[in-house]
């Protein structure tokens, strides 16, 4: 790749801060861009000022859907250097829901690349407060001008960067989730897979509605029976029982493969527990929460990392989960994955690169 880095004029650059994150709101000075062309195959590559993007309004993505993004994490070790956490994986989930949405695949090391040299060169908005990092998020979106439902010619790929605190407002405190019995989320056949945007605006109903019950997530069932477990809001969820085995539902092809819950089924057992991926029936997961069988319950993803879950919803009926208090095995769990992910503790998986290093 042919990398251009665009000077930025200093009058216009704005200054990190300096503790006062949010989520998803404040973003660096620079962006990274690069367009694809039927024929050409990808050109133009850029890191240039985060801007705004200039669009008609017959752009293909905003009639059609034809987009997917990614989300990592950069994160500032004790040494002051930075790490990029498992970024490779997250090119390759980019891919995967690139073909799925019939879009032009990325060449993974040259979009490796561009991400650490934007990292690298925005490394003052990696920040150095506890539970913090800088949020990577890679898109791509449909560019042709024109109205007709099929793939387009041209596209635009993109990476812009936040620095972020704790994704939910209870920060490592449980949260409480509503578990829809009506909605469904994704279909085995359809895009459940595919980290693409059509599935969240799906989410977004149910989310909002059940707020005013006084929930923060919805946990999917499936959308053929309706019966059997699938994700958290935009998580993998798990479950413990018995304070040892983890269980969390098997990829079924509606399901995100996250890269959180990949790193979790390998780090696990490390630590002595034992885990499974499972079909889970949700009327036997809330009779073993009545019965105690399940002593933990939590979510995992890039933006939180891992969430507790204090208390379940349905049909009108409460199920509270470890007295409403984060459990032992997510309180681990967490500390050892953020760990590795900040440099804190050895990472014998090499799942950590560190920008600068050969």
């Amino acid at each position: 790749m042919d990398l251009k880095i665009t000077p930025l004029n200093p009058a216009n650059m704005k200054q990190p801060p300096v503790d006062d994150f949010g989520f998803g709101n404040l973003f660096s000075n620079r962006m990274f861009t690069q367009q694809y062309t039927v024929g050409q195959g990808w050109h133009d590559a850029q890191i240039g000022p985060y801007e705004q993007l200039s669009l008609w309004p017959s752009t293909a993505v905003l009639h059609y859907a034809q987009e997917i993004f990614e989300g990592t994490k950069a994160y500032r070790r004790p040494d002051g250097r930075v790490n990029l956490f498992r970024p490779w994986e997250n090119a390759r989930r980019f891919n995967e829901s690139a073909r799925r949405m019939v879009m032009p695949v990325v060449d993974e090391e040259d979009h490796v690349a561009a991400i650490a040299k934007l990292v690298e060169l925005e490394e003052e908005w990696v920040p150095n407060v506890p539970g913090s990092s800088l949020y990577i998020r890679p898109a791509m979106i449909a560019t042709d001008a024109a109205l007709g439902v099929h793939a387009s010619k041209t596209y635009l790929h993109f990476v812009i960067l936040s620095p972020v605190g704790a994704y939910f407002k209870e920060g490592f405190n449980p949260v409480p989730v509503y578990i829809s019995d009506e909605y469904r989320r994704a279909v085995k056949g359809g895009t459940g897979a595919a980290k693409t945007g059509g599935n969240y605006a799906a989410s977004l109903y149910v989310s909002e509605a059940v707020k005013s019950k006084g929930y923060s997530q919805v946990l999917w069932l499936d959308a053929i029976h309706g019966r059997y477990v699938e994700e958290v809001g935009a998580m993998n969820i798990c479950f413990v029982y018995g304070g040892q085995h983890i269980v969390t539902p098997k990829l079924s092809g509606s399901i995100l493969p996250g890269i959180t819950r990949k790193s979790l089924l390998t780090l696990a057992p490390d630590l002595g527990y034992e885990v499974s991926e499972e079909t889970i029936d949700v009327n036997d997961m809330l009779a073993d929460l009545k019965a105690g069988k399940i002593t933990e319950v939590f979510g995992c993803g890039t933006a939180a990392v891992i969430a507790p879950v204090g208390k379940f919803g349905y049909k009108d009926e409460e199920y509270i989960i470890n007295d409403y208090q984060p459990g032992p095995v997510s309180h681990r769990l967490f500390d050892e994955l953020t760990g590795i992910q900040t440099g804190r503790l050895p990472d014998p998986y090499n799942w950590t690169y560190t920008l600068g290093q050969e």
